[in-house]
């Protein structure tokens, strides 16, 4: 089978079976290609399950053409939810921030101003008027400004993947779990040819795309591969609610705070993630960050705290996505990137429509692999 003129190859190895594998071998069995999808642990457990999970593209003003990428992220999760229908996983209700002191408020509506002019959906509230239209739980001061990003979402992760390698697997895809990737061997003329897993089984494979996450430096290393990593671990904590009084995903000063379904919310502060190089015990962490929260939201007094979790961030050195081929390494590609979430469809519909046709596209031009061969 060929898409235009390009063969497809015959059998794809995605290892990690987060967001952004999950996109990319989903994309590729649409296609007609077999994928085995490779994991150490369970599809959309790993970091995937314990971010805050925050589809936007306000927080990435940074450079122009990451900002322009996870706009096209944020098309691209709409456009998913029209084909695979929206479900437990896709809640685009927006997101609403705010600061606590002039010098904070300050930067917030210029990063507003900033993103009105690159056509970007930006609302200002007072907090009257977000506790008497969006959130009347909050206690937000009624004449601090608000911004209010109304096309942003927040996705359940783990669904999300859930749904996808199960699409993929019943197209023929194959799922393999519980069994990290001990070997990846090349041909003589250095192409990738095999994986060898934990089990002792071994693949025989065209492409192996690494999208492993905090372990995506290990896995560069079995082709003999740099790919420089951050360690920036974060905390995630889940609290159990009796009724989730907040609707859509906020920052509010020094917490994070979104809804998880029916009986959940999730709670993230940088500040917290501060304290977990100190050697802070987790579950002490987590009640930082419910003190924090019930501040905001005193409704969230009454809920209990159900799971914590430290996890690495997987964040390439300079911060922005490793996407693509590595030319030195035939067959090899990379779906490496901190914002998983808002980045994993859009890169999982350009990846594979590289490993498919060769062609590079001109989005991903910043975040090529090659910025980091030595």
């Amino acid at each position: 089978m060929r898409i235009g003129s390009a063969k497809l190859p015959e059998l794809v190895a995605v290892i990690g079976v987060g967001v952004l594998g999950a996109s990319v071998g989903w994309n590729l069995s649409r296609h007609g290609v077999k994928v085995a999808f490779i994991d150490a642990g369970q599809p959309g457990e790993g970091v995937t399950n314990w971010s805050f999970s925050w589809a936007n593209a306000s927080n990435k003003t940074a450079r122009k053409s990451y900002f322009d990428l996870n706009v096209a992220g944020m098309a691209t999760y709409r456009e998913l939810a029209r084909t695979i229908g929206p479900g437990s996983w896709w809640h685009p209700s927006g997101h609403l921030r705010w600061a606590d002191n002039p010098a904070d408020e300050a930067k917030l509506l210029k990063t507003a101003d900033l993103l009105a002019s690159w056509d970007y959906q930006a609302e200002v509230y007072t907090g009257a008027e977000v506790r008497r239209l969006l959130e009347p739980a909050l206690t937000v001061p009624g004449d601090v400004p608000v911004v209010f990003y109304p096309d942003e979402a927040w996705v359940h992760g783990r669904h999300l993947v859930r749904h996808l390698v199960g699409q993929a697997v019943a197209s023929g895809a194959e799922l393999r779990c519980g069994t990290p990737v001990c070997d990846i061997g090349a041909g003589a003329d250095g192409s990738i040819q095999t994986l060898v897993l934990s089990d002792g089984s071994r693949l025989d494979v065209n492409a192996v795309v690494n999208a492993a996450g905090p372990s995506a430096s290990h896995v560069a290393g079995l082709v003999a591969r740099h790919l420089p990593m951050r360690q920036e671990p974060g905390v995630l904590t889940r609290l159990g609610c009796a009724q989730v009084p907040v609707h859509r995903a906020m920052h509010a000063p020094h917490i994070e705070i979104r809804p998880d379904g029916d009986a959940s919310v999730v709670l993230h502060s940088r500040e917290v993630d501060a304290l977990i190089d100190t050697g802070e015990d987790p579950a002490e962490l987590a009640r930082r960050l419910h003190e924090l929260a019930r501040h905001v939201v005193p409704e969230l007094g009454t809920s209990h705290i159900a799971e914590t979790r430290v996890a690495n961030r997987p964040i390439p050195v300079d911060g922005f996505p490793s996407v693509g081929a590595v030319p030195s390494v035939p067959g090899y590609y990379e779906a490496v990137s901190h914002s998983g979430i808002t980045l994993g469809p859009v890169i999982g519909r350009l990846l594979a429509s590289e490993i498919l046709s060769g062609k590079r596209d001109e989005m991903l031009a910043d975040f090529r692999p090659e910025r980091f061969l030595l």
